[in-house]
């Protein structure tokens, strides 16, 4: 059994079995991940007979799946039982010195022999010094040299063996000690790196989230840019979210782009995503302030057209809720879709909900909708900046005050990022070394003759797929040679 897990065939079945298995994960959408949190939920709004059966295979979750994790661990076992004796193996064999060659050197793939009126120290002693001089590694005897070269080969497959193990710990590493998260900030809000600063938090399985490192990041400013005419107007051209940072060794300001990160102490905040929020100010029947702040809506088109609720629960004499739809440049004739995503003529479309709001239920609620199984629709209206709703009955008012802009932030933690990054970048050249170099053998054999002088018999063999390099056997035999050159009659040099 253990034979078997450990095989070279089996480690590679399991290997395309995970890839096979994670492919799920690329299609459809996955639960806890916290750049898009909603996913999951709208799938099976738009298949409701599909995802059901989905969920039961745990294909929202392939990630985290005991199925997916156990084609992991097996995995991981049979690289380990197949790479470490093979590693072994390959490390002795490049440590190793050249076997003598078989008696019958004419037998080989190349073959050589001359004879030569020098002696036979001499004559070895000079090849022993044309064989180093090429890169070969020699051992010698009385009578021959075996020599061998392209080690480097073996160095290669050493290398490709031990970064599929160190690719696999890397990998590990990242799925069980790193965390990635969610946060959304409006123009000068603060984020302190605690779990309950995040939107959405997904840990990993060693992850204690009361670790976390400690720093907090406050937006400053977002600057955006659009295209302003043109085939692609209204496409993005700039997103700039002006950051300053404090963390415990450090402290300092940024500028964070889209695939430009800020690395405070190994977590990394990617701009994922913007947006407007509205800031407005709610005064209940009393005539008191209860609300006065930015809302974070969500765009729901290129345009930015952005869907939100605004919750007043401590409203009195009864809770208020507000759904509202803000155009950042609202048709001059009117219109229900923003014409340009930037702020050129705001307006902010409000229907005005009082009641319950069922916040007191003890039921978790989404910050983006509004529970109206209590509440009563009392008035709608269309506001500019600076104008007012006054709401009927003496129910209070909502005043559009303005609209900041909120940053979208994807936190992540990867600890075995830089691990697995070195592991590729060690398959890679280990790959193209087993590739190129060629692994050879060459011996040198010298035969003192009866009537003085000596044979010289030369012999390459190549230990890999491909033949030897064009001609080598020949420039090595006519260096062997030049001890006497005038000297020295080829008597047979098969191909």
């Amino acid at each position: 059994m253990w034979r078997t897990l450990t095989s070279m065939r089996t480690a590679v079945m399991l290997l395309a079995l995970l890839a096979v298995a994670a492919v799920p994960g690329s299609v459809l959408p996955q639960r806890n991940v916290a750049s898009d949190p909603a996913a999951v939920v709208r799938y099976e709004a738009e298949h409701p007979r599909l995802a059901p059966w989905l969920d039961r295979m745990g294909l929202f979750e392939v990630y985290s799946s005991p199925w997916f994790a156990a084609t992991y661990l097996l995995l991981l076992f049979s690289m380990t039982g197949c790479v470490i004796p093979r590693c072994a193996r390959l490390w002795r064999e490049s440590r190793a010195t050249p076997p003598p060659g078989p008696r019958r050197l004419d037998r080989m793939d190349s073959y050589h022999r001359v004879t030569l009126d020098a002696p036979r120290g001499v004559v070895l002693a000079r090849a022993a010094a044309v064989l180093r001089g090429r890169g070969y590694r020699i051992s010698t005897s009385d009578t021959e040299i075996a020599a061998e070269k392209g080690y480097a080969r073996e160095l290669g497959n050493l290398a490709f063996h031990l970064s599929l193990l160190v690719l696999l710990v890397g990998m590990a590493g990242s799925k069980l000690l790193g965390y990635e998260g969610r946060v959304a900030l409006v123009e000068g809000e603060t984020f302190t790196n605690v779990s309950s600063s995040y939107d959405a938090l997904t840990p990993a399985a060693l992850m204690d989230v009361d670790d976390l490192t400690p720093f907090s990041v406050t937006l400053r400013t977002l600057e955006t840019a659009f295209a302003p005419s043109g085939p692609k107007v209204g496409e993005p051209r700039k997103f700039d979210a002006h950051v300053s940072y404090t963390s415990a060794g450090d402290e300092g300001s940024a500028t964070i782009r889209p695939n430009e990160p800020l690395d405070v102490e190994g977590t990394k905040l990617f701009l994922s995503g913007h947006g407007y929020a509205p800031k407005v100010t709610v005064r209940d029947g009393r005539g008191d302030v209860v609300f006065s702040d930015a809302v974070i809506f969500l765009p729901s088109d290129g345009a930015l057209t952005s869907d939100g609720v605004i919750k007043v629960p401590s409203a009195e004499p009864r809770q208020l809720g507000f759904e509202g739809v803000l155009l950042p440049t609202a048709p001059p004739a009117g219109g229900s879709r923003s014409e340009f995503p930037a702020l050129w003529a705001p307006r902010l479309d409000l229907v005005a909900y009082t009641g319950d709001l069922g916040m007191d239920a003890g039921v978790p609620q989404s910050v983006f909708t509004l529970d109206k199984s209590d509440l009563q629709p009392i008035g709608r209206e269309s506001l500019r900046i600076g104008e007012t709703m006054e709401l009927p009955n003496g129910a209070g008012s909502i005043t559009f005050d303005g609209v900041a802009r909120f940053a979208n932030f994807q936190v992540a933690r990867d600890p075995g990022k830089e691990i697995a990054l070195v592991a590729g970048l060690l398959l890679l050249v280990g790959l193209t070394a087993s590739l190129i170099v060629r692994r050879r053998r060459q011996w040198v054999r010298v035969t003192d003759l009866p009537d003085g002088g000596v044979r010289i018999e030369l012999a390459g063999r190549s230990l890999t797929r491909r033949t030897l390099p064009d001609g080598e056997a020949d420039e090595l035999l006519a260096l062997v040679t030049t001890v006497s050159p005038e000297r020295s009659n080829r008597l047979r040099s098969p191909a």
